[in-house]
């Protein structure tokens, strides 16, 4: 951040009084930028033995395959945005829902949350950020082309959990580690 929203002038970093964390502060009208992470929200949409997943048709990880989801809009709750997510990218409807899988990715400032949901019709259509949508059993998932790693978390941990039927609430995170990136 160089420029303040309220003012338009200059703001630097510092670590305004009362708080322990360094902040965009405006020298001139001195409004204290507050920076949080952002919620993604989206379902595990089920069919019976098969998972809806979409294929992506942007940016990032373009025709990769995902879950329905995206970013949380003010206003709404996390169950809404799984919805909303769903419907627009599947054109799909669900029922059902429960929070299943919570992601903390302190990286890159976000916190993704996946609802486990049944589908309630099979009338589903690739939305526009979508390529395609499909159903996919265990042994058909393309694992090798999913686009992001809570995605495949999600699914793994979902066919485990499936053996049993039990579904409790899982919370995990992913810390990024640039040791670990290959050059």
């Amino acid at each position: 951040m160089k420029f303040c929203s309220q003012c338009g002038q200059p703001v630097s970093e510092k670590i305004p009084q009362g708080d322990n964390r360094l902040r965009f502060v405006c020298g001139h009208c001195e409004t204290i930028h507050y920076q949080n992470p952002r919620i993604v929200a989206g379902c595990l949409p089920i069919h019976g033995q098969r998972v809806l997943l979409c294929r992506r048709a942007i940016e990032p990880r373009h025709g990769f395959w995902t879950l329905p989801a995206g970013f949380m809009e003010n206003g709404e709750t996390t169950e809404q945005a799984a919805l909303r997510e769903t419907l627009e990218e599947a054109n799909a409807r669900v029922h059902s829902q429960e929070l299943y899988m919570l992601f903390n990715l302190p990286h890159i400032n976000q916190v993704y949350m996946f609802f486990r949901a049944e589908l309630a019709d099979l009338e589903f259509t690739a939305g526009e950020e979508s390529l395609e949508v499909k159903l996919f059993s265990e042994a058909e998932i393309p694992w090798d082309h999913l686009a992001f790693p809570t995605v495949g978390k999600t699914l793994k941990q979902y066919f485990i959990d499936r053996q049993s039927q039990h579904f409790p609430v899982r919370v995990r995170d992913i810390i990024y580690d640039p040791s670990r990136i290959r050059r």
